[in-house]
């Protein structure tokens, strides 16, 4: 495993980081999270420079990059704007690897070059009101009915739903004895009939909606079907991973641009008649952050020199999503702390780091659920 980047990964950097500090500046993500939303301007910037094809293959528009890549872009968008990166996550993980990996060749040509483009967004739905972190109890069902399957139930916590154009749904289609089995992975038309889609209110991540659907009497073509029937549980086990990986990279680059705000404001602010930042206390809450953040980005590139070669373990997969989580909350815990009064102020974007970090140890697997995963595979 080597540490060091290549000439192609350091250019592709430089040039990301140039385009977003032009067109998702803070004072941008600021107004997209105050008004409720997309970053589309941002996210359209980044389409039309071929950003959006970094892991698909050639024939599809892409570029065939690596885990790494992929890893290395997410920072830096999360760095710029989280929901940005969160919304790059979506495309990446459910609109391209997933179909690249498990799909037809009919579902490849028609949905891959889309997502490519930033014409075609997607979303995720597992979750529903009875089953979060036992997330495999799912009972929202698709019936079959000749050449279709009709769906009825409930998600909750559907994030990006009210801008996707299709999403990646788990449903039961088969009551087989062990709850994970039974399960099948469909991709949804969104504005199809009989889907409801309700806005949640929540603490953070504003700028792009997080949703509670309601599905009634759907009716989807077979051609629907992601992967083989019934089988579809081993499909969302095999995204979470993919998933890990992207999360964990944007949200590392949330983490650091709050702590080099932070940073800043301790050079800058007096108090006693010195910078805040030369008190031991606070030095201190900057040496504990910068170990955080420097592990952090360790476990990610190692955790994508994992996946690349085919070595990426369960446990691993709930080591990385633990650490930054928390890591993530911390930081911008601390850093909303070292601002004082003005790090809790709505004009400071402080606030908007620690309203949008605490979902870290919640979505997409809980920590506790991830250290129980750990716990299992150490044999106890």
């Amino acid at each position: 495993m080597k540490f060091g980047l290549t000439s192609e990964q350091e250019s592709m950097i430089d040039h990301v980081r140039a385009l977003l500090d032009d067109v998702c500046s803070m004072e941008y993500a600021g107004r997209c999270d105050a008004t409720q939303t997309p970053p589309r301007e941002a996210f359209n910037a980044l389409a039309r420079n071929g950003w959006l094809g970094l892991i698909a293959p050639e024939e599809y528009g892409g570029v065939g990059g690596t885990p790494t890549d992929l890893a290395l872009l997410l920072e830096e968008t999360g760095n710029h704007f989280e929901e940005l990166g969160l919304w790059l996550f979506r495309n990446f993980t459910y609109g391209c690897y997933a179909v690249l990996k498990h799909g037809t060749e009919e579902q490849k040509q028609r949905i891959v070059p889309g997502v490519v483009k930033g014409e075609l967004s997607f979303a995720f739905a597992l979750t529903e009101p009875d089953s979060g972190s036992d997330a495999a109890a799912l009972k929202t069902r698709a019936v079959a009915d000749g050449d279709h399957f009709v769906i009825n139930g409930r998600k909750q916590f559907t994030s990006g739903m009210d801008i996707a154009d299709y999403v990646l749904l788990a449903l039961r289609t088969s009551d087989l004895g062990k709850k994970q089995l039974g399960i099948s992975t469909f991709i949804v038309d969104t504005k199809l009939p009989g889907i409801e889609v309700r806005r949640i209110p929540i603490l953070g991540q504003h700028a792009i909606g997080t949703t509670e659907v309601t599905y009634t009497d759907v009716r989807v073509p077979r051609t629907a079907v992601l992967g083989q029937l019934d089988k579809g549980w081993a499909i969302c086990e095999d995204t979470l991973r993919y998933e890990r990986l992207c999360l964990s990279a944007t949200r590392i680059g949330a983490a650091r641009r709050a702590f080099e705000f932070a940073l800043d404001y301790a050079k800058t602010r007096h108090q006693f008649g010195k910078p805040i930042g030369s008190f031991q206390v606070t030095q201190h809450k900057f040496a504990d952050m910068k170990v955080m953040l420097d592990t952090s980005q360790t476990l990610i590139h190692r955790y994508a020199w994992l996946m690349e070669n085919g070595k990426a373990e369960r446990a691993d997969t709930a080591v990385i999503k633990y650490y930054i989580a928390e890591s993530y909350k911390t930081i911008s815990d601390m850093c909303l702390q070292i601002l004082g009064g003005y790090g809790y102020c709505m004009e400071y974007p402080m606030q908007r780091f620690f309203r949008d970090s605490r979902l870290a140890t919640i979505g997409g697997g809980t920590s506790e659920i991830q250290k129980n995963i750990i716990a299992a595979t150490l044999g106890l």
